[in-house]
């Protein structure tokens, strides 16, 4: 394919047709990315049932840190609409969880062991877009006929389970995990909130993994509609997640919180009778109406006065190793807000935090020991014109190469109903995916 002039970016670009060779040309990227200093890669598996993806495949890569705000930096959310308005382009990246600290007056102590900034985004110079079949690449230094070409002849190198002498650890015991969830339904009891999402941590030290290898490994298993694949210098993020935070195309916002999650069946029979459980369940059906509540009041701080609606109460939706109760609540934005305005109005999801939302953090912090990071943060892309899609960072691996530490987080929403041992085991079904990947399962 020739390449076009270039567009006001300084991009060339150009279009190719995949056809059959989609899933082996997408096999490759991950590894092809790992030869740039920032990446950000963006699968939606091909699911059209709840996701309703405007694209089906997005991968930027740079050597350019563009706007990096580490822990404690001033004004990020307003350091990102000034970064955005200078550049008016593609961005891509990421919102770490304790960003919650410049949205409420809020603080954090627990120590964190991978190291990921608090946010990161950046202009591509290489994009990559894949719609049904098409491949479109954009490229500001390469003709996009070269790297076509070299992405083919790119190697799969790498085995994705650890090696070395390594054992997955738990930040605490089942014991103590246990009577946390107990003194969670006290607070809940006393009415200082109504439900709290604890999570907590696994780990390990001293590893070595290949990312891409892990990446491809965990994609494999988990086929999410908001995979990601995130590098950022030795830093890694490997998500699977089902979850999406908040969308906007045009003046429209959507947000599509889970709160409740049950395994696949072994068999058809079974795999109905879990399905129906969920949908019958009040428990996870109070879990989810608590945060859909809690969306709609975060989106009516910047949607049009009455736009705010329910598109879809508990809807269940299945994957590859769980089925997920999914809310969908939108609303329209209103003129005079900036839309990085309206991300910070709903920053944290509320699907992670519980309600209301300050208690719920402060309580967070007092009862988990060490920072969620990115877990619990967001990934995503905001286009030229200011539309954007991002996920909510779960069933994620986060790896840090220069220390070879290697870390997931697992946690679940605690209502005043909440069982500990059923707690602990939902824990558990949300860390398959990633145990598979490493090869511990």
């Amino acid at each position: 394919m020739t390449d076009k002039e270039k567009d006001i970016h300084g991009r060339l670009s150009a279009t190719f047709v995949l056809g059959e060779k989609k899933d082996a040309f997408k096999s490759l990227l991950p590894y092809w990315m790992m030869h740039f200093k920032i990446g950000c890669l963006l699968d939606g598996q091909g699911y059209t049932s709840h996701s309703n993806n405007s694209y089906d495949f997005l991968l930027a890569v740079s050597d350019k840190e563009g706007l990096t705000i580490e822990k404690n930096g001033a004004a990020p959310f307003l350091q990102l609409k000034k970064y955005y308005e200078e550049n008016k382009d593609w961005l891509f990246g990421f919102f770490s969880y304790d960003l919650k600290n410049d949205v409420e007056k809020l603080h954090s102590k627990n120590p964190d062991r991978v190291g990921m900034p608090l946010l990161n985004f950046f202009v591509p110079d290489i994009l990559i877009l894949i719609k049904d079949d098409v491949l479109k690449i954009e490229s500001k230094y390469f003709s996009p006929q070269h790297i076509w070409e070299g992405i083919w002849s790119t190697d799969k190198e790498g085995d994705c389970e650890c090696s070395g002498e390594w054992e997955m650890k738990s930040r605490e015991t089942e014991k103590e995990y246990k009577k946390k969830v107990e003194a969670i339904r006290e607070h809940i009891i006393e009415g200082d909130l109504y439900e709290m999402n604890y999570c907590t941590e696994f780990f390990v030290e001293g590893c070595f993994v290949e990312p891409a290898a892990l990446y491809s490994s965990l994609n494999y298993i988990a086929k999410a509609p908001f995979s990601s694949f995130c590098k950022w210098n030795d830093k890694y993020l490997n998500c699977g997640s089902p979850e999406r935070f908040i969308k906007k195309e045009k003046n429209k916002i959507i947000s599509q919180p889970i709160k409740g999650t049950a395994p696949r069946g072994r068999n058809k029979s079974e795999d109905e009778k879990n399905k129906k459980a969920l949908s019958e369940s009040e428990k996870d059906r109070a879990e989810n109406v608590m945060i859909v509540d809690l969306v709609r009041n975060d989106l009516s701080r910047s949607c049009k006065a009455g736009s705010v609606v329910v598109d879809e109460l508990f809807g269940i939706y299945g994957f590859e190793q769980v089925w997920q109760m999914i809310s969908t609540i939108s609303g329209e934005l209103r003129g005079e807000i900036h839309f990085v305005d309206a991300i910070k109005s709903l920053f944290p999801m509320g699907s992670m935090t519980g309600a209301p939302k300050v208690m719920a953090m402060e309580l967070i912090e007092q009862y988990e020991n060490t920072s969620r990071g990115l877990y619990s943060g967001s990934v995503g892309y905001i286009t030229p014109d200011g539309d954007f899609d991002f996920n909510v960072v779960i069933r994620s691996i986060l790896y840090n190469a220069a220390e070879h530490y290697l870390s997931y987080h697992v946690g679940g929403a605690i209502v005043y109903d909440s069982n500990p041992d059923a707690e602990y085991q939902e824990c558990l079904l949300k860390a398959k995916s990633m145990r598979k990947a490493l090869g511990i399962e």
